[in-house]
C-alpha cells in the first residue's frame, strides 16, 4: 500500500503546457470538453487577459481591507487614545480582539466562497466591514471601540483567505506566487497610502465637530462601501463562466487546473471538485499546515507589529506626528516593489523555500539593528533603517509562505479549508503582536523588537523543517509504482496520492 504521507513540492517545472496529438502546444481534448478545439489557444495571451481582468480589483479590495484594519495606528497618533480617555493596555486590547473574531470566521467563510459566487460573497462582506469602519468614527469610549473592532474582525475575516484561494481557482502552482504578490503588495501600498491619507485627513480636525482621527475612520469606511458596490459588477466567478475568455480558452484553463497536480507523474489524474466533510477533516489533521503555522507566525508577527505600531515607533524616535505619517511611505513602497520582484523570480525558478528563508533572514537582521540601535540610544536614523530592512523582508516573504502551502494541498475543498486554517490560525499572530509594543516600553521598544526576532528565528526553523520533509516524501514518491491505484482513487486521495 502507498504510504499515507503527502508528497509535497518545493521545486516544479517552470511552465505547464498541454500537447495535442499533432504536437501543437496548448491543444487538448479532455472528455468534459470533447469537441472543443484548443489548438489556437495562446497561453501567454490568456494569462495576460486573466491578469488584467482579475488582479487590479483583487488588489484594490485587499488594499482597502488592510487600510481599514491598520488605520487605527494612524488614528492613535492623531489623538484617539486621549480623546476616548483610554489607557495603553486598553488600546492594545482593541487591537487584539480584532484577531479573535477574524481567525474564528475564516474557515466557514472560505467554504461559503466555494459554495456561493465570489462576485456576491466578496463584495457583500466588503460592504459590511466598510459600514463597521464608518461607525468606528462615532464611538465615544473604550467599550464602543472594542465592540467595533470585534465586528470588524468578523466582517473582514473572509477577504484575504478568500482571495488567496480564489487565485488558485484560476492560476496553476507555477504562476500563483507572482499573482499572490501582486495583490498582497496592495497591503504595503496600503501602508504608504494610509500614512499619506491620514496626513491629509487629519487636517479636517474640527470639521463637523469631529476630531481628525474620526474623519480617518469615516472617510475610509465610506470609500470601502463605494468600491464594494463597484465590485459586485467587476469580480468574475470561475473560469468556466468567464465571459472575457473564449470557449477554447476556458477549456484550456479548466483542464490545466484540474490536472496540474499529476502532470509530472505520467498519469493524468483530475483533482476532486465535489464537497465532502472528510476533506475538511483532512485539512484539520494535515501536519504541513501546523508546521507551516510557525513559518507563518515568523512573518506575520513582524507584519502586524509594524503595520499597527510603525507610526507610533517613528514618532517616539523624536519626529512629529505628521512627519511620522510621511516617513512610513518610502518603507512600504519599497516593500511592494520587492514583493512583486521576488515572487516573479520564485515562480520562474520553481522554488519557494530559498526565497522565503532569505527574506526572513532580512527580517531578522532588521530587528537586530533595531535592538542594537535602540539599546545604544540617540540614533533614530539607525532604528529607522532597521525597520526599513525588516519591512522589506516581510512583504516579499508573505506571498511565498501562503503559496508554498497552497501548492501542496490537493482537492478543491481541502485546499479551501487548509488555506483558511493556515491563514486563520496564523493570524492569531496579530493578537500576539498587538501586545508586543507596549506604551511602557517606549521609546526604545526593546521587548517588542526582541519578541519579533524570536518569532522570526522559530519561523526560519519551520522553513528548514518543511523543506527537509518535502524532499524526503518526494523521494519516497519517486520509488512508488504508479499503477497501484486507479485514477478515481488517486483523485480521491488528493495530495496523498502517489501521482501528486
Amino acid at each position: 500500500m502507498a504510504p499515507t504521507t503527502t508528497a509535497q513540492n518545493d521545486s516544479f517545472p517552470e511552465k505547464f503546457s498541454l500537447s495535442a496529438p499533432d504536437g501543437k502546444d496548448g491543444a487538448i481534448s479532455p472528455p468534459e470538453y470533447s469537441g472543443v478545439d484548443t489548438s489556437g489557444v495562446d497561453p501567454k495571451k490568456v494569462l495576460l487577459k486573466m491578469d488584467l481582468h482579475l488582479i487590479p480589483m483583487l488588489a484594490l479590495l485587499y488594499l482597502l481591507s488592510f487600510l481599514d484594519r491598520g488605520n487605527i495606528g494612524n488614528a492613535r497618533i492623531e489623538g484617539l487614545v486621549e480623546s476616548l480617555n483610554m489607557t495603553g493596555p486598553q488600546y492594545n486590547w482593541c487591537l487584539t480582539v480584532f484577531f479573535f473574531t477574524y481567525c474564528l470566521f475564516e474557515v466557514p467563510s472560505n467554504l461559503l466562497l466555494k459554495r456561493l459566487r465570489p462576485s456576491i460573497w466578496l463584495p457583500s462582506i466588503m460592504v459590511a466591514w466598510g459600514t463597521v469602519m464608518t461607525l468606528m468614527g462615532v464611538v465615544q469610549d473604550f467599550k464602543g471601540l472594542l465592540i467595533s473592532r470585534l465586528f470588524l474582525g468578523i466582517t473582514e475575516a473572509g477577504l484575504y483567505p478568500g482571495v488567496a484561494y480564489y487565485i488558485t481557482m484560476w492560476y496553476c502552482r507555477t504562476e500563483a506566487q507572482f499573482r499572490q504578490a501582486m495583490f498582497f503588495s496592495a497591503a504595503s501600498v496600503a501602508g504608504a497610502f494610509s500614512g499619506l491619507l491620514a496626513f491629509g485627513i487629519a487636517k479636517m480636525d474640527g470639521i463637523g465637530g469631529y476630531e481628525g482621527w474620526r474623519w480617518i475612520f469615516i472617510l475610509e469606511g465610506i470609500l470601502t462601501v463605494v468600491v464594494a458596490v463597484i465590485a459586485f459588477f467587476t469580480i468574475y466567478d470561475f473560469p468556466e463562466t468567464a465571459k472575457f475568455l473564449t470557449e477554447p480558452e476556458r477549456a484550456w484553463v479548466v483542464h490545466r487546473l484540474r490536472y496540474q497536480g499529476s502532470k509530472d507523474s505520467g498519469q493524468m489524474v483530475a483533482e476532486s471538485e465535489h464537497f465532502k466533510w472528510k476533506y475538511v477533516r483532512e485539512a484539520f489533521t494535515d501536519w504541513q499546515i501546523y508546521l507551516g503555522l510557525w513559518m507563518y507566525w515568523g512573518i506575520v508577527c513582524p507584519l502586524y507589529g509594524t503595520s499597527l505600531f510603525l507610526p507610533s515607533i517613528i514618532r517616539e524616535l523624536g519626529y512629529t506626528s505628521s512627519t511620522a505619517q510621511l516617513l512610513t511611505v518610502p518603507i512600504y513602497i519599497t516593500a511592494a516593489v520587492l514583493a512583486v520582484a521576488v515572487a516573479w523570480f520564485s515562480d520562474r525558478s520553481g522554488q519557494r523555500s530559498p526565497y522565503i528563508f532569505t527574506c526572513m533572514c532580512a527580517i531578522g537582521i532588521g530587528f537586530i539593528i533595531c535592538i542594537s540601535a535602540s539599546a545604544a540610544g540617540n540614533v533614530p536614523g539607525v532604528v529607522y533603517a532597521g525597520i526599513f530592512i525588516a519591512v522589506c523582508g516581510i512583504y516579499p516573504a508573505f506571498p511565498g509562505n501562503v503559496t508554498w502551502i497552497s501548492n501542496n494541498l490537493a482537492g478543491s475543498y481541502k485546499r479551501s479549508a487548509g488555506m483558511a486554517i493556515h491563514i486563520g490560525v496564523g493570524n492569531l499572530a496579530g493578537a500576539m503582536a498587538s501586545n508586543f509594543y507596549r506604551q511602557a516600553d517606549s521609546p526604545r521598544y526593546l521587548l517588542g523588537h526582541g519578541l519579533e526576532l524570536g518569532f522570526v528565528a522559530v519561523g526560519l526553523g519551520a522553513v528548514v523543517g518543511l523543506r527537509w520533509n518535502y524532499k524526503r516524501i518526494n523521494g519516497l514518491r519517486e520509488r512508488m509504482p504508479l499503477g497501484e491505484y486507479s485514477d478515481a482513487e488517486n483523485s480521491e486521495k488528493g495530495d496523498r496520492a502517489p501521482t501528486y
